[in-house]
């Protein structure tokens, strides 16, 4: 949700910012057109596509009609039928490069990237500074391809770095492993270090790959060797910790956060792990403290509310324990229900 609400503001605009407005852009100064684009404005998507389609019946060569058409059809969502649109307003004016950049973004939407990318391309071409959220796409796209080199590249040019350095190699793993292409997201990671073996956070990528593939010794290792080039980096000893825990070495783990804490007291995740790790620990009184200061902080958090409720069951403290045992599966509730 957060990406296309992303791609909604490159389309309104953020994509060609601080760049002259493209050209041959359709300006028609028919009323029902600018009835049209005020209905879009107000987000009445449906009211604007029927009053389009009425004015196509009417005057179907007005021109920027496939234009506007097509963007109601982007706003509303409906991309396929937005590439039609869209495909049909560049036979009508070649020029048109807001309709490229649409389209583009449609052909992406719509789960074709290899379509996209000509398109994004040719925006990135015209404005190569426009925005960075342009390389991003664009990224993607390449990322869904399969075209890993290009990809480097367009990360590379949004974080403004030389495309065979080792920071573009760890952008781009981090891009990879988001859009799940773990593997190669780890042999990038480990090109990066290859380039460079001090590279901040590269060791801590890898760790995070490695816990999360269950891989528990290497995501150690790892975490370790971030720590001894970032030995102030608080979410390391976090996760170190983590790792830690899933082998119940939970003193080690319970040092480990505590000094997470004391370099970083404003994330909850190390107070929520606290409370998991001195629960197993047996020391329940100091796990629901740590637990009630990770609510104090993010009340809505449903895992902070079940732990507390097993740590209250554990005291004998029922009524407490219903409680955030009931809030726990309220909030995630909530949470499943969220498209």
């Amino acid at each position: 949700m957060r990406l296309i609400a992303l791609i909604l503001l490159i389309s309104a605009g953020a994509f060609s910012q601080n760049t002259p407005a493209p050209a041959g852009t359709p300006k028609a100064s028919d009323s029902s057109l600018a009835q049209a684009r005020r209905l879009m404005d107000q987000g009445k998507y449906d009211d604007a596509v029927s009053q389009l389609k009425e004015l196509s019946s009417r005057d179907p060569g007005l021109k920027g009609l496939s234009h506007e058409l097509g963007t109601a059809y982007y706003k509303k969502g409906d991309y396929l039928k937005a590439i039609d649109s869209f495909k049909k307003a560049l036979e009508e004016n070649l020029q048109d490069n807001e309709a490229v950049q649409l389209l583009g973004l449609s052909y992406y939407l719509s789960g074709r990237p290899g379509e996209a990318i000509p398109l994004l391309e040719k925006v990135q071409a015209w404005y190569p500074r426009a925005n960075v959220d342009a390389s991003y796409i664009l990224g993607l796209c390449y990322v869904q391809t399969k075209s890993y080199p290009q990809a480097r590249q367009a990360f590379a040019r949004m974080f403004e770095v030389p495309p065979e350095s080792a920071p573009a190699y760890l952008f781009t793993a981090r891009m990879l492993l988001r859009q799940e292409f773990d593997t190669i997201a780890e042999e990038y990671a480990q090109k990066a270090i290859t380039l460079d073996h001090g590279l901040p956070l590269a060791h801590y990528f890898l760790g995070e790959l490695h816990l999360f593939k269950s891989r528990i010794p290497e995501a150690i290792s790892d975490f370790q060797q971030e720590l001894a080039l970032n030995p102030g980096h608080a979410a390391t000893y976090y996760k170190l910790a983590d790792a830690y825990s899933r082998i119940q070495k939970f003193d080690d783990a319970e040092r480990l956060l505590q000094r997470s804490i004391w370099l970083d007291s404003t994330s909850t995740g190390p107070y929520i792990l606290m409370g998991k790790v001195l629960q197993k620990k047996g020391e329940t009184e100091l796990a629901v403290r740590s637990l009630q200061h990770a609510l104090s902080m993010d009340p809505n958090n449903s895992v902070t509310h079940h732990l507390l409720g097993q740590a209250y069951r554990d005291m004998g403290k029922t009524e407490d324990a219903e409680r955030e045992l009931k809030a726990a599966q309220q909030l995630q509730s909530g949470q499943d229900e969220k498209p």
